[in-house]
């Protein structure tokens, strides 16, 4: 028996590939759009989704952002692409392909707001003096192992999985081995 795992770049072409047959298993953030094709397992781990703003915006609070005329770059059906659209009434998303571009429309000034996961917001600000993140976090990014609607067979096996893997400390020792200052384990179970 072999095993093929691809490694996908977006989390949008992992889902894709699950769509299409391609793959049976994926690891992603828990998302309702998704759960149409995927059932999920509970989260492992939770990753901060935080705005920045440039320098002198008068956006000082998460609160803030949902207004009209503001900008927000995002990854095209990124976690909190799929949250911003379902949740803001007011602001414009920018999508983009990358996580890399949505850093360019921000440090070119081209939006009004980034968002995305904390450690890349944090890569985002580092280029552009004076810019900074807001306080808090908009969302909670909670990361889960799914598999295919037609294939959940195994589906108890990946939950109790999970719950081995947070409870053993695994979970927390590749996050801190990674250095995801921006992660946590999941409590929910």
């Amino acid at each position: 028996m072999s095993f093929s795992c691809p490694h996908f770049d977006q989390a949008r072409d992992a889902v894709d590939a699950m769509q299409a047959g391609k793959i049976d298993v994926v690891f992603v953030a828990i998302e309702p759009a998704r759960s149409a094709v995927i059932d999920f397992t509970a989260p492992y781990a939770e990753i901060a989704g935080t705005y920045a703003v440039p320098p002198g915006s008068n956006i000082r609070s998460n609160d803030e952002v949902d207004r009209p005329g503001v900008r927000i770059t995002v990854v095209a059906r990124s976690n909190y692409d799929l949250f911003l659209t379902r949740t803001l009434k007011n602001a414009q998303l920018m999508r983009t392909e990358t996580t890399k571009g949505s850093e360019e429309e921000f440090v070119a000034r081209k939006v009004d707001v980034y968002a995305g996961v904390k450690q890349r917001a944090e890569d985002a600000i580092a280029r552009l003096p004076g810019a900074h993140l807001l306080p808090g976090q908009f969302m909670a990014i909670r990361q889960a192992i799914g598999m295919s609607k037609s294939r959940a067979a195994g589906l108890t096996y990946l939950k109790d999985f999970v719950e081995d893997i947070k409870a053993s400390g695994l979970v927390a020792r590749e996050i801190e081995a990674e250095g995801l200052k921006d992660a946590s384990v999941s409590v929910q179970v």
